[in-house]
């Protein structure tokens, strides 16, 4: 048999040493009284992008679903799976989220699949490539323009896929619904992995932009 990895079960026992110690009332609470989040997150399952770190939000605060490239299919009701479909649906009807964030990054392994893809799947089944297939008209829009350097295509095709996922997201007649009485917002945002900035789109021109905030700087140690 397996053995659990050894490095989770380190992680674990610092977890109830320090953050569970610390918030074991809240562990309590949620548990018997539930999670009522008001906010969802669609993230990228990569390991650099985790929201939770980057909102730096604790435990009942954030609902989020991650897949390859934070997409979000169109509404599709047939016979298929769909994980994602679920989990917003789940959260829109059932816990009532109020703020859905569409939340992609920099250097995105999925993203950059669909900008060069070589024909070449991972393996038969090529889940990745039909996944990614939700983006490619975009990808195939992106690389015409020469004068980009890959690094650009690339940057631009992770914030095109943003918007392309909010416009999904308003497919579903429950969201659609809400969105249009006011009661559930959608926002769309890009994190950069190497400098750890984080720009949000402009809900009615759809560029992307720099929050005004200022880094307090850590204080020394005297």
């Amino acid at each position: 048999m397996d053995m659990f990895p050894a490095h989770l079960l380190d992680g674990y026992r610092n977890f109830m040493r320090n953050r569970y110690s610390h918030e074991s009332d809240r562990y309590r609470t949620l548990a018997e009284k539930g999670q009522t989040p008001q906010t969802m997150v669609i993230a990228c399952c990569d390991s650099r992008s985790a929201p939770e770190t980057i909102f730096d939000c604790g435990p009942g605060e954030l609902f989020v679903v991650r897949n390859v490239a934070n997409l979000v299919p169109p509404y599709a009701p047939d016979e298929n799976y769909h994980g994602t479909s679920a989990a917003l649906e789940f959260a829109v009807q059932g816990l009532k989220i109020r703020e859905i964030v569409v939340m992609g990054h920099g250097r995105c392994g999925g993203i950059h699949a669909a900008l060069n893809n070589d024909g070449n799947p991972l393996s038969p089944g090529d889940f990745i490539g039909k996944w990614m297939s939700m983006v490619r008209p975009a990808a195939e829009e992106v690389t015409q323009y020469k004068s980009m350097t890959p690094a650009e295509r690339q940057r631009a095709l992770e914030r095109i896929s943003i918007r392309h996922s909010i416009n999904n997201l308003l497919t579903f007649p429950c969201v659609k619904i809400l969105h249009e009485a006011k009661k559930l917002t959608l926002s769309g945002a890009w994190f950069d992995i190497s400098t750890g900035e984080l720009w949000v789109m402009d809900s009615k021109t759809g560029d992307f932009i720099r929050p005004n905030m200022a880094v307090e700087a850590p204080e020394e140690q005297g």
